[in-house]
């Protein structure tokens, strides 16, 4: 499939995702110590709903307007509050007319001695990037494709820290890629969290991406700890948009799982389409 993020930000992929993204940032803020977020392929940082692609695929409608819209309990606003809080200072009208991208909300988490690494390598959205984040100290767009920078950018300095892996899918074999590529950057920082994102259109792929990973993960002393999450709107055609995508998660925060169990059920009746979405978090088995 071709994943061109322009035409799906805002989506229910990518609300489940940048909750799960403020969600391990907030966990990291709780120790002084510095942290790094490195976004491999970080696409353009913030993307106009109401431009040409953003209107031609609409998703954003079905996403994000119904969160800002939705209502949860006392005990799931908290935990969501920071990401819709990123959200809306982007859309100070309270007229949703913008979308960051994920190198924009980890930017709103970092504190003065964190960083962030964003790689980008096609020209337009490097160049949309690079205006967000222009003189920006803490910030640095690198001109490097994703899977080249993985390995060369771990460990970082700080020694804690976050690895988003969130390819645009363009190549057959992106998710033989993603496996590859994860298991490259984890040989080199074992004690760092990781979360990569794919789209659970095939059965197979996604459990054999998630087989890899556990595996990869389980290659080193202590093991690194997974977990597997999968956000379903509808059933998932074969030739239909995308409706179901998943978030593989290694070395997640020790509070993430039990997080998770109290927002994910919060979202399947705002997010679903024709009916409730549904929702799978487990353990892969190596």
């Amino acid at each position: 499939m071709n994943y061109r993020h322009a035409f799906h930000a805002g989506n229910f992929a990518d609300v489940v995702k940048h909750i799960v993204l403020t969600r391990i940032l907030t966990y990291l803020q709780e120790k002084p110590a510095a942290f790094r977020v490195i976004d491999t392929h970080a696409g353009a940082g913030l993307y106009d709903l109401e431009g040409d692609e953003a209107r031609r695929g609409g998703e954003w409608l079905t996403g994000i307007a119904r969160i800002l819209q939705a209502r949860f309990s006392e005990g799931t606003l908290p935990l969501i509050k920071p990401y819709l809080d990123i959200v809306r200072a982007y859309n100070p009208t309270n007229v949703l007319k913008a979308y960051p991208g994920s190198p924009l909300i980890a930017r709103a988490m970092l504190r003065p001695q964190d960083r962030l690494t964003a790689c980008e390598l096609e020209p337009s959205a490097r160049r949309h990037l690079i205006e967000q984040l222009r003189r920006d100290t803490q910030a640095r767009v690198v001109d490097l494709d994703g899977w080249t920078a993985l390995p060369a950018f771990v460990p970082p300095n700080e020694r804690r820290g976050l690895v988003l892996i969130d390819p645009p899918f363009e190549a057959k074999d992106e998710f033989e890629r993603l496996a590859s590529g994860f298991a490259a950057g984890f040989k080199k920082w074992p004690s760092g969290s990781y979360l990569l994102w794919y789209p659970a259109k095939s059965r197979r792929a996604a459990d054999e991406l998630a087989h890899a990973v556990a595996q990869a993960a389980a290659s080193v002393r202590p093991a690194g700890k997974c977990l597997q999450l999968e956000f379903s709107v509808a059933p998932q055609a074969r030739d239909s948009a995308l409706t179901s995508s998943g978030l593989l998660l290694v070395n997640p925060p020790w509070t993430l799982h039990g997080e998770l169990k109290a927002i994910l059920p919060e979202l399947e009746k705002p997010l679903g389409q024709g009916g409730a979405a549904r929702f799978k978090l487990e353990t892969p088995k190596a």
